[in-house]
């Protein structure tokens, strides 16, 4: 299947691991000239190199990004412009709020859960429609969490700022239809990354069992059977934002090998 991206000029935020280095790899891959954003320079060199050394002719671009922080948000934005011409695709992405039950919760934890999940997403979308408007034509991807569909107990900020990002692609796809910019949601379950393995070798020191059992436990919630791949991950986002789904938008998709049960 042919996506289009050739030459195209995405943006994916919190890029240099996980998912988001998993998005921008594909995106690469495909063709496109890529603007990744990252709090660590380090860690973006490392994935720069990563991606390089696989794929030599590969246009990556590292820029520092502070996701929660407006001015690093606008200079992504500026920079990506400025230097590579335009705009095609974007993907709002970063690390969730901190964990709380709600009587842990701070007025300083509800502040800084909205600038970093909702406000991110809300700025990083501002700052590129411009140019989408101008070229009526654009593609959004927004990367959130099963907690939007399921609430999880321990990780209430992320239950409602998440959910809260949702509502908004959904009211923007009504807006932004007819300037021919669409955007979509995306929803992943347990991928194979960094993070997800510290929590598994944290929670086997809390319930006291070999890390194997914990990863056992996991996969026995998911139908697949296993963990995702964040290349299964990053190649479901760049369908969304090519072409071949240019009569997408306003949805919410879930990539989990089946463990969410819920029906809508």
């Amino acid at each position: 299947m042919e996506l289009g991206l050739n030459n195209k000029v995405m943006m994916v935020a919190a890029s240099s691991k996980g998912l988001g280095f998993g998005i921008a790899r594909q995106a690469a891959l495909e063709g496109a000239v890529v603007s990744m954003g990252s709090r660590s320079k380090k860690n973006m060199n490392e994935a720069l190199e990563q991606i390089r050394s696989e794929l030599p002719d590969a246009r990556v671009h590292g820029y520092s990004l502070d996701v929660a922080d407006p001015g690093s948000v606008e200079l992504w934005v500026h920079n990506t412009l400025h230097e590579l011409g335009t705009i095609d695709g974007l993907v709002v992405n970063g690390g969730g709020p901190s964990p709380g039950m709600f009587d842990e919760l701070e007025d300083s934890h509800w502040l800084a859960g909205y600038e970093n999940t909702l406000m991110s997403a809300v700025r990083m979308i501002r700052l590129v429609l411009p140019e989408m408007r101008r070229k009526k034509s654009g593609s959004i991807l927004t990367i959130t969490s099963s907690s939007i569909k399921e609430p999880i107990d321990n990780l209430l900020l992320s239950n409602v700022y998440r959910a809260g990002v949702t509502s908004l692609v959904k009211s923007l796809s009504f807006q932004l239809a007819r300037h021919h910019i669409r955007i979509n949601n995306l929803v992943p379950g347990l991928f194979d990354t960094d993070r997800l393995r510290e929590l598994d070798l944290h929670n086997s020191g809390e319930w006291r069992i070999s890390l194997e059992r914990v990863r056992k436990i996991n996969f026995d919630k998911i139908p697949m059977g296993r963990y995702g791949d964040p290349e299964e991950f990053g190649k479901a986002a760049i369908f969304l934002l090519s072409e071949a789904a240019s009569y997408v938008t306003g949805e919410t998709f879930i990539i989990d090998g089946g463990k969410m049960r819920t029906v809508w």
